[in-house]
């Protein structure tokens, strides 16, 4: 295992110092520097259609970013064409963190994963919500429509090596920790807002109905 240890203050490079480290590395080779190929091609639709998962990144009009997970069974994700996706907004906490960037700043970046499988597909482009009905219904699990999608317009598109999956051991059991390894989620985020036993309690109870009843459409 890595030294946990690390330095309070460790020491930052000014920006002539970046650049002349940056320089420093090795020039990027032939199939990686066109690999990009700016569109779903089908062995990406193929992907994209097995995944389950998938990392989302906005930034609001200021730059301040944001990354959230995406979950849906295979096949909700929607490769509308070559050039467009389409993911279901699906029940959350409404902070609408993802949401409310995409109409200050349409940037947005994808990263879709797949168990078992260590290579990713990377998506960039811009993004659009819609509530169309056919497309939504078409987004629909356990006969639950969600509220809204965003749809992404294609500008980067391209396959990421194993590299870091297979330096995490992202689906192997050497790094997986026992349940009960940390406190539930409402205990953890109680400590941190000053929240009573009492209403530590209330919350985790709400927060395993929610996992219950509303994954995919809002609780009554």
């Amino acid at each position: 295992m890595p030294d946990t240890h690390v330095p309070r203050q460790p020491v930052l490079l000014d920006a002539t110092g970046a650049a002349a480290l940056v320089a420093s590395y090795a020039p990027v080779s032939k199939t990686a520097a066109i690999k990009d190929i700016g569109r779903i091609d089908a062995h990406m639709r193929r992907f994209i259609g097995l995944a389950p998962i998938c990392l989302v990144a906005t930034a609001d009009k200021t730059g301040k970013q944001d990354v959230t997970p995406r979950g849906d069974p295979p096949g909700a994700f929607k490769v509308l064409d070559e050039h467009t996706i389409a993911l279901a907004d699906r029940p959350g906490n409404n902070r609408l963190d993802t949401l409310g960037n995409l109409l200050e700043n349409p940037e947005i970046a994808l990263i879709f994963l797949i168990p078992g499988v260590n290579e990713t597909v990377r998506v960039a482009g811009t993004a659009r919500l819609s509530v169309d009905p056919e497309l939504l219904a078409s987004m629909a699990v356990q006969g639950k429509t969600p509220k809204c999608a965003i749809v992404v317009s294609v500008r980067q598109a391209y396959l990421h090596c194993a590299k870091a999956l297979l330096r995490s051991r992202l689906w192997d059991d050497d790094y997986r920790q026992p349940k009960g390894t940390f406190p539930s989620i409402s205990r953890m985020v109680g400590d941190q807002v000053g929240l009573s036993e009492e209403e530590k309690r209330e919350r985790e109870a709400q927060t395993e109905r929610a996992y219950k009843e509303g994954l995919w459409a809002p609780m009554s």
